[in-house]
C-alpha cells in the first residue's frame, strides 16, 4: 500500500461490510463485441504499485460465442479473458468479472438480441449456462481472488419487463449455477434502475449488492451523449443537477443511505463504477469525488473507477483542463490518481 492510501480517513463502521473494501478500476479490453482482449500487462502492475488491489472486468458474452449461437463456445476467446485473471493473480489484485452485455440484455448495447433476460426462460437458462461456464472454468481460484458481478445495471421496474420478482428470479438462479462449483465465491449483484436502487429482497442470499457512484448526473455525465448529456446545465459542486433538483452533500448521503442500510443487515456493498465524464470541470470533479468517496469509506464501501484508461480515467482522459504527467507515453492525471489513493 502507498504512504498516501495509509492516511485514509477512519471508517465508521470497521467490519460492518462482509465484503472487502476493494479500491481500483474497470478495464475495458473485453467490453463490448468489438473489443480485442488485448490486455496490457503494465497497467495491471501500475494498478498494484499505486497502491489498490482491484479490477473489475466489464464482459461482453458475444466475444466466446459463435455463428450467434449462446451454446457454442469459443475456446480461443475465453482464453483471453484467461489471460486477464492471470495478470491480476500475479499482481495481487482481485479480479471481478462482470456480464455487461448478458444473454438477453446488455445496457447501452447496439448488439440486438433473440430474448429478454427477465422475460424469457430461454434467456434465463442461456444466462445461468455462461454463469456455470465461469464458474466451473475458475472453480480452483480462490474467492479472495476472483468474484463474479452476475449483470451490469439492470434497469428500472417497469422497464423491459424487469419487475423485483422476475430479477429476483435470474438472479437467484444464477446464483445457484454459479455455487455448483464454488459455494464460497464472492458473489455481486447491481441493483436495479442502473445500480441506483439496492434489492433488499434479495439479502437472504448471502451475495454482496453492487452500487453506482454516478450521482448527481449533472457532475458525473456531463455532455455525456449517451444520456443526453449535452441538455445538462453547466456542473457546478456543491449545486450539482439532477432531474430538475439541485444537489449538495446531503443530497449524496441520503442517495447511499438505502445501500448503507443494506450493511447492518449483513449484506456487503460495493460501488463498481464511479467517477465523472470528461467534460466536467476538473476541479469540480475532484470536489464532488471527494465527498462521494468520504461517505463511502466512512462505511467501509469499496470502489472501481470508470475507467482506468480513458474519459473518466486517470490515464489518457484527454480533459482540456489538467496538466497531465507524461507516464511511459500516456498522459497522467496525476492530481486525480492521488485522491484515489487517499482513500
Amino acid at each position: 500500500m502507498s504512504s498516501v492510501h495509509s492516511s485514509k480517513i477512519k471508517i465508521i463502521f470497521p467490519g460492518q461490510n462482509p465484503i472487502p473494501r476493494w479500491r481500483g478500476f474497470n478495464l475495458l479490453e473485453m467490453f463490448t463485441a468489438q473489443s480485442d482482449g488485448n490486455w496490457k500487462e503494465e497497467e495491471f502492475q501500475w494498478i498494484s504499485d499505486w497502491g489498490f488491489d482491484f479490477v473489475r472486468i466489464p464482459l461482453c458474452y458475444r466475444l466466446w460465442i459463435e455463428n450467434n449461437d449462446v451454446y457454442q463456445i469459443n475456446e480461443e476467446a475465453l482464453g483471453k479473458l484467461d489471460c486477464a485473471v492471470e495478470l491480476a493473480r500475479k499482481y495481487n489484485l482481485h479480479i471481478c468479472l462482470n456480464l455487461h452485455h448478458a444473454p438477453g440484455y446488455g445496457v447501452g448495447s447496439t448488439e440486438a438480441e433473440p430474448f429478454c433476460l427477465w422475460t424469457d426462460s430461454t434467456a434465463k437458462e442461456a444466462f445461468c449456462f455462461h454463469w456455470e461456464l465461469l464458474a466451473k472454468r475458475y472453480q480452483g481460484i480462490s474467492k479472495d481472488e476472483l468474484s463474479f458481478n452476475l449483470v451490469n445495471e439492470p434497469p428500472s421496474p417497469g422497464l423491459l419487463g424487469l419487475t423485483r420478482t422476475n430479477h429476483a428470479e435470474v438472479i437467484r438462479a444464477a446464483v445457484e449455477a454459479v455455487r455448483q462449483y464454488q459455494p464460497q465465491r464472492w458473489i455481486l449483484a447491481d441493483g436495479v434502475t442502473w445500480g441506483r436502487e439496492p434489492c433488499p429482497e434479495l439479502a437472504d442470499l448471502r451475495i454482496a449488492q453492487v452500487c453506482r457512484g454516478y450521482a448527481p448526473l449533472g457532475v458525473s455525465h456531463y455532455q455525456a451523449p449517451w444520456v443526453w448529456g449535452e441538455y445538462f446545465p453547466q456542473p457546478a459542486w456543491p449545486g450539482g443537477w439532477e432531474i430538475f433538483k439541485v444537489w449538495g452533500r446531503s443530497d449524496l448521503e441520503i442517495y447511499f443511505a438505502p445501500w448503507i442500510a443494506l450493511l447492518f443487515k449483513g449484506v456487503g456493498v460495493h460501488c463498481g463504477e464511479i467517477g465523472a465524464f470528461n467534460r466536467t470541470p476538473h476541479n469540480i470533479v475532484l470536489a464532488w469525488l471527494r465527498d462521494v468517496l468520504e461517505i463511502l469509506t466512512n462505511v467501509g464501501i469499496g470502489y472501481a473507477l470508470w475507467n482506468f484508461r480513458g474519459e473518466f480515467g486517470i490515464l489518457d482522459s484527454h480533459r482540456n483542463d489538467v496538466d497531465y504527467e507524461n507516464w511511459h507515453g500516456h498522459t497522467l492525471d496525476r492530481q486525480l490518481l492521488t485522491l484515489l489513493q487517499k482513500f
